[in-house]
């Protein structure tokens, strides 16, 4: 066993009623939406966890990327390919559309939540997981290029060599008041947010960097008062009836 996956364990797993953020995020979604719900995921990739959760727990489940490589997944009744256009979907298609660690790489807001809006029937939710623009990866993200991004971003979470290189990143909603304002703006109302910080997983390639961001973690959760500090923000939106 890696010292990875020991730290994990003696500090996190072990711990009763931990939780990782993809697990937390998995009950958030079960309990906003139908069980019989169509759903479209933005962002699904080739092949993805939340992709087959999803599929494995609702009516149905349609996938939107910019990559091609989305027709490769699997887990999705349709793969639409975003050209940057409208979205290839029909008006009010879906109960629900769920979107993980994708509002960062949108550069215009505004548009996708008309699409968004276009797409959803009356009462649909969207869920999603995203990066909380303060926490200090998103500050050190911004402050740094993109080739910069290629170069470390996946090193420093210990994933495979071949995973996919990082998207362009924007942050235009990537906070909790800059997101209650743009869905507002676009009819929606809110049903909950939460910000969460879970393990250090920027911290996988040494062990120094492990106990700095562990420490990080368990400073930003003793106290409300720095929750605008934690690393993600889950939350659910409705489209007014």
């Amino acid at each position: 066993m890696s010292w990875q996956e020991k730290y994990l364990d003696k500090y996190y797993r072990s711990k009763p009623g931990w939780q990782d953020g993809t697990g937390e995020f998995f009950e958030f979604i079960r309990s906003n939406i139908s069980d019989q719900a169509e759903v479209l995921e933005l962002g699904c990739g080739p092949s993805n966890d939340i992709s087959q959760f999803l599929a494995a727990n609702f009516g149905s489940l349609d996938g939107l990327d910019i990559d091609a490589d989305c027709r490769h997944n699997d887990a999705l009744r349709n793969a639409y390919v975003y050209d940057g256009g409208p979205w290839p979907v029909e008006d009010a298609s879906y109960d629900a559309v769920v979107a993980n660690y994708v509002l960062e790489h949108v550069e215009k807001p505004d548009d996708l939540l008309a699409e968004l809006w276009r797409a959803l029937r009356p009462g649909g939710v969207f869920l999603f997981r995203v990066p909380n623009k303060y926490h200090y990866v998103s500050l050190i993200s911004r402050l740094t290029p993109q080739w910069f991004h290629e170069l470390f971003a996946n090193r420093l979470r210990n994933l495979p060599a071949e995973s996919h290189d990082p998207y362009p990143t924007f942050y235009r909603m990537n906070s909790a008041g800059m997101l209650q304002k743009l869905f507002a703006g676009h009819g929606f109302e809110r049903i909950e947010m939460r910000s969460i910080e879970k393990e250090p997983s920027y911290g996988m390639s040494s062990r120094f960097l492990f106990f700095t961001f562990m420490l990080y973690e368990r400073l930003v959760n003793s106290t409300a008062g720095l929750a605008g500090l934690r690393s993600n923000i889950i939350g659910a939106f409705r489209k007014k009836i």
